[in-house]
């Protein structure tokens, strides 16, 4: 396993560091070397496993966004133009669909694939520096401004430990299956009896699969025989190894401690049936991304002004939105316990209404709706 921290040097000698190896930290270093800031890498290296069956949606607009402002990824992501969502308590009735067959509504693109050309693109840029680091860091005396994306580095465990949890009692476990060609551009979400289950394109022979579990662990058969109880289209040629992690959410209680910003899942993170853990994070990147950009217009210094700022403009939004996921999750879970219609039949009246489709398409690209 990688542990990285990125150091941001500025102009009048400003310096700047990310703690934390993922999408989210690679990500936001992106974004602030096309700003023209120096960027060192500081690691330390473990090994591990890679799990390629891993996938993350990614919106149309943060599609837009990541091209234009982190980096080009065209080429690595699927497009898909709907998403249909059914239920068991309706004997899988379709219950919701966004989207036509011609506009890009969605995107799904594997883990290692973006963490690979983010990676590429970072270690050969110019305003990016790798270093192994082992000496001791004060950070609040040797940087300006801290972005802490790293649950289990002590700063977190002494700055950023008030959050609010939730223990969904589930297991998501995820595979890639392959299947013969087909025109796969539509994802599936099934509301099933033991929870949410997912099919996301990811080309026409292969598709992605996540499968939240409610409350027991099942085995790797288990896990195979229901893919296949509910597989709605697809020829089934292999399943592929299937990965496991136990779900949890939470929201951080305060973003900032002086000059240290918490970032990424650190901040916010949620159950993935929505698909938007990631893109929450895309959003939060063009938030400080343009706070960034004008104080280098003003020619202000990246401090701890930012973090407050962005605090400000972004923790009721996260707030909000990671609160309605746990809510739909929680409808859908009760109705499931009760074995109760009314939820399910509610939400299929409502999705034939045009207007609002198009508010439940707009939140699913953008979010919210100020």
């Amino acid at each position: 396993m990688y542990h990285l921290i990125f150091v941001v040097k500025i102009k009048n000698n400003m310096r700047v560091c990310i703690l934390g190896s993922g999408l989210s930290s690679l990500a936001l270093a992106k974004s602030l070397v096309n700003q023209k800031i120096h960027v060192d890498v500081l690691y330390s290296k473990r090994g591990y496993e890679a799990n390629k069956t891993r996938t993350i949606g990614i919106s149309k607009s943060n599609v837009e966004f990541f091209n234009e402002k982190i980096i080009n990824i065209e080429k690595i992501i699927y497009k898909l133009n709907k998403i249909e969502i059914y239920s068991d308590n309706l004997e899988k009735q379709k219950l919701i669909n966004f989207g036509n067959n011609s506009d890009h509504l969605f995107s799904i693109v594997k883990n290692y694939k973006l963490q690979k050309i983010l990676e590429k693109d970072l270690f050969n840029n110019k305003y990016f520096k790798i270093t192994n680091y082992k000496k001791k860091i004060n950070y609040s005396k040797d940087y300006d401004l801290v972005f802490n994306a790293d649950y289990n580095h002590q700063i977190t465990k002494k700055y950023f430990y008030k959050k609010i949890e939730k223990k969904y009692n589930s297991v998501a476990y995820t595979t890639i299956i392959k299947h013969n060609k087909i025109s796969n551009k539509v994802a599936i979400q099934i509301f099933t009896k033991s929870g949410p289950l997912a099919f996301l394109p990811i080309s026409e022979y292969e598709t992605s699969v996540v499968y939240s579990i409610n409350n027991n662990l099942k085995s790797n058969t288990e896990i195979n025989n229901l893919i296949h109880n509910y597989n709605l289209k697809y020829k089934l040629k292999k399943i592929d190894k299937i990965y496991s992690f136990e779900l949890s959410g939470l929201s951080l209680r305060s973003y900032f401690h002086k000059n240290i910003l918490a970032f990424g899942d650190l901040l916010h993170r949620i159950h993935p049936l929505a698909g938007q853990g990631f893109n929450m994070t895309i959003r939060d990147i063009k938030i400080l991304n343009d706070i960034i950009q004008n104080k280098i217009d003003l020619g202000l210094p990246l401090d701890s002004t930012l973090n407050s700022e962005f605090e400000n403009n972004q923790k009721h939004k996260n707030f909000i939105f990671s609160s309605g996921i746990d809510l739909i999750h929680e409808f859908f879970n009760l109705e499931r316990k009760n074995k109760n219609k009314f939820l399910s039949k509610t939400i299929q009246y409502f999705n034939k209404k045009p207007t609002i489709s198009k508010i439940f398409t707009k939140i699913a690209d953008e979010g919210l709706l100020f």
